[in-house]
């Protein structure tokens, strides 16, 4: 592995609107590149701009808590950052892969996000996340702390393969439950789940089930995209090795698509059976609202809920178009409590929708968004 030491410019990632997986605003990458390796990450794509060989070659960023110092802290900026949590990894490097021994990047941030007084959200792979347990239950007294683990199956051999420098499923699943026993909600990302490997009922229900003894409060579910060009041929390459008789299957699946999406109605199944099992162990699939509820602004309350409805509804094959009215209210300045005579002039929000708005700011929730979590 090869270490090369960058300065950064800036550190904190803004979306365009409120991400409703991980209810944030902001992420960060603290590293470029990932030693965990694992052969479906799509942070190999060319898109993302990570030099050197992926997997081997690891930019860090040096000077990421000084910046980062800077961009927290309220008397230096002009405008306020938005309430929601801090996220902290995913993107194109864990923050817990193994060079945060050496660097404690991640830590630093995370003492830095409990003097400016955010939450935040952790999702990572390693089990390296305990060493900061201290930390992180100061954090949660004080505001809230989710910590996230990613998996793609609990299956020992798959995952030797698919992610040849990652603590074991087993071991994940014991720091799932390690950060529950000291009361610290807990989500599952059961993502990606791999075609014709890792996508049939009985391994995703492993998962499920492991999760749920583990005490996890959500999981949330997705499958591989593969984007031409590095990730594709990287993936493929391993599969040919070690799994050659599914190569006919892939050509088929995964066809030229601008982000990597597997053709056909595929996901559509694959989402169906996920619910199913989720609905059997009676898992929310999206993280609940009394996580967020006291955190966010009335605005980015209603897009979450709305995007999430959006969500339950589709994966169960219903059709919905809540997530176009939830991207139509992310484009408004003003809160919409003052706002109640434009709601109809809004893109997308009709009379039920506008019921579910002013019944959300008037309660914080709503109760056809918590039949659909109740699942």
């Amino acid at each position: 592995m090869s270490v090369r030491e960058i300065r950064a410019k800036s550190v904190l990632r803004k979306h365009k609107k409120i991400d409703s997986w991980f209810v944030s605003h902001y992420g960060m990458n603290l590293y470029r590149g990932c030693s965990h390796d694992c052969v479906y990450c799509d942070g190999r794509s060319e898109s993302y701009y990570v030099e050197g060989v992926f997997g081997k070659d690891i930019a860090v960023k040096v000077n990421a808590p000084e910046i980062l110092e800077r961009e927290l802290d309220p008397e230096r900026r002009r405008i306020p950052l938005k309430k929601s949590f801090m996220m902290v990894g995913g993107g194109v490097g864990d923050g817990y892969q193994p060079v945060e021994r050496d660097y404690h990047l991640t830590r630093k941030v995370l003492q830095l996000i409990e003097k400016f007084d955010f939450p935040v959200h952790i999702l990572t792979k390693s089990t390296m996340v305990k060493r900061d347990i201290d930390i992180l239950k100061r954090i949660n007294e004080k505001k809230k702390v989710i910590i996230s683990f990613s998996f793609s199956s609990v299956d020992d051999h798959l995952c030797s393969i698919f992610e040849p420098n990652v603590p074991g499923p087993g071991e994940r699943m014991e720091a799932l439950a390690f950060f529950k026993k000291n009361g610290i909600a807990c989500g599952l990302f059961l993502l990606p789940v791999i075609p014709f490997i890792s996508d049939d009922s009985k391994l995703m229900e492993q998962v499920i089930k492991k999760g749920k003894e583990a005490g996890v409060d959500f999981i949330i579910f997705g499958g591989l995209t593969l984007k031409s060009g590095k990730q594709k041929s990287y993936f493929l390459k391993v599969l040919e090795n070690k799994f050659p008789e599914l190569s006919t299957k892939y050509t088929t699946l995964y066809r030229e698509n601008r982000w990597g999406q597997a053709s056909g109605d595929y996901y559509d199944h694959l989402n169906i059976r996920f619910f199913k099992l989720a609905k059997k162990y009676r898992v929310p699939v999206r993280i609940p609202f009394a996580f967020y509820n006291d955190i966010l602004s009335e605005n980015d309350r209603v897009i979450v809920i709305l995007e999430h409805m959006d969500y339950l509804l589709k994966i169960r094959g219903d059709a919905s178009s809540y997530a176009y009215a939830a991207y139509s209210l992310s484009k408004l300045k003003e809160p919409l409590s003052i706002l109640k005579s434009e709601w109809k002039k809004v893109s997308g929000v009709g009379t039920f929708t506008e019921g579910i708005i002013r019944e959300i700011l008037q309660t914080g929730t709503s109760a056809y968004y918590e039949r659909l979590m109740g699942l």
